[in-house]
């Protein structure tokens, strides 16, 4: 199936900010704010990439690097990238079918992709859609009864890992949501202020409204029946973000869910160390993208503290700020075994549909072929600490 998204570019994007940029002319602002904006004043969003660009990779010459190998192996499953598409929640909202298309873009280019709980496909769509199953993102629930049920749907079809996300305990303020009145008590002023941005936007229309139906969040639709905007799942999902949720609550999960378990939003050592004593399968460092609490570290800071602190005991993955192939070759120097890439996956299938999505994966591959090269590496398997440039500093300073 063609989607309407998924046709010629106009211009010739050559980077993850090219993409950022098409998907900010071709969408309403106020979707655009949603998947690019962060909490409050935006410090730990800006801190996730700038961190990450202050990383220093040590050249190294005169090395036989006629062979290069980027593959490594997770959970049992072999991928061709260190990288994997994030959950992103509202993303059907973005293009067509949206976690459909990048589904499909990710098994092309042989790594995982991550259905979000408030996806717009259901895990069923994104299942049939694929012959290599999707992981399955949930929130911890007050209504554990529907998250018991959510975990039997992914694991009917065939989902591999469960990616339990615990940062969202309480919902931080997100200042760009507030202003498009997609967040907070809007007045019928600003209502019809983000009305009139989306009919500004006749090829969105066309595209997701009318091309892209239907335009509910699959996955709950039993418990938020006919929901389609932002408006109507956030009032449902917000009350069920549960702040009474503990680590013994993992056994819960592990009794409901068979298969391997991560959970994500791990910033403090000492949570990973509590992650690894209640038997996670491996975990996520990751400050939601800067989205949930603002002036905590940057995930790139905070993942050598992580790494440290469990040993090899459990996989370590990482997200946050990740714009390049040389970024994904950083965050494995510094010990993450793979990277998710969210809003890269967002603005890419916003701007060109699934053959975005393919493209800025094959950028970040090229990327990383250039960077393996040239710090005397064969395989990223061979990466770790001795490639980053320290000059007797820390790895961050």
């Amino acid at each position: 199936m063609r989607f309407a998204a998924d046709r010629p570019l106009g211009v010739a994007p050559a980077t993850v900010r090219d993409y950022r940029e098409l998907a900010r002319r071709r969408l309403p602002r106020q979707l655009f704010d949603y998947i690019d904006g962060g909490a409050y004043e935006e410090a730990t969003l800006r801190a996730n990439v700038g961190d990450l660009e202050r990383v220093l990779l040590r050249q190294i010459v005169m090395r036989d690097v006629s062979t290069r190998d980027p593959s490594v192996e997770l959970f049992g499953q072999r991928l061709a990238l260190p990288v994997i598409l994030a959950p992103v929640g509202l993303g059907g909202m973005f293009a067509q079918r949206a976690e459909v298309q990048a589904a499909r873009a990710a098994e092309r280019a042989g790594v995982p992709f991550i259905e979000s709980t408030v996806s717009v496909c259901s895990i069923e769509e994104v299942a049939r859609a694929t012959s290599v199953p999707p992981w399955f993102q949930l929130y911890v629930m007050r209504d554990r009864g529907y998250a018991q049920e959510l975990m039997a749907r992914a694991h009917a079809v065939g989902s591999p890992v469960l990616v339990l996300t615990v940062d969202l305990a309480v919902v931080g303020a997100r200042h760009r949501d507030t202003r498009n009145a997609i967040a907070g008590r809007p007045t019928n002023w600003a209502k019809a202020r983000r009305g009139l941005d989306l009919i500004s936007h006749p090829r969105w229309i066309k595209d997701v409204p009318v091309g892209g139906k239907p335009l509910t969040f699959g996955n709950l639709e039993k418990v938020v029946p006919g929901a389609t905007s932002p408006g109507d799942f956030r009032k449902w999902v917000d009350g069920q973000f549960d702040p009474s949720v503990t680590w013994d609550d993992i056994a819960w999960v592990r009794k409901n869910w068979t298969g391997r378990l991560v959970v994500k939003g791990i910033l403090d050592p000492e949570d990973a160390r509590r992650a690894v004593e209640v038997g996670v399968d491996g975990v996520v460092v990751s400050n939601h993208g800067g989205r949930q609490l603002d002036s905590v570290p940057s995930t790139v800071r905070a993942l050598a503290d992580v790494v440290d602190a469990i040993g090899g005991q459990v996989e370590v993955l990482v997200d946050g700020g990740v714009r390049t192939g040389l970024d994904v070759v950083k965050m494995v120097a510094v010990g993450a075994k793979a990277v998710l890439i969210g809003r890269a996956w967002a603005w890419s299938v916003a701007a060109a549909g699934e053959s975005g999505v393919r493209h800025v994966l094959a950028i970040l591959k090229a990327d990383m072929d250039v960077a393996l090269g040239l710090i005397g590496r064969n395989s990223i398997a061979d990466v770790d600490r001795s490639a980053l440039y320290q000059a007797g500093a820390p790895v961050v300073s």
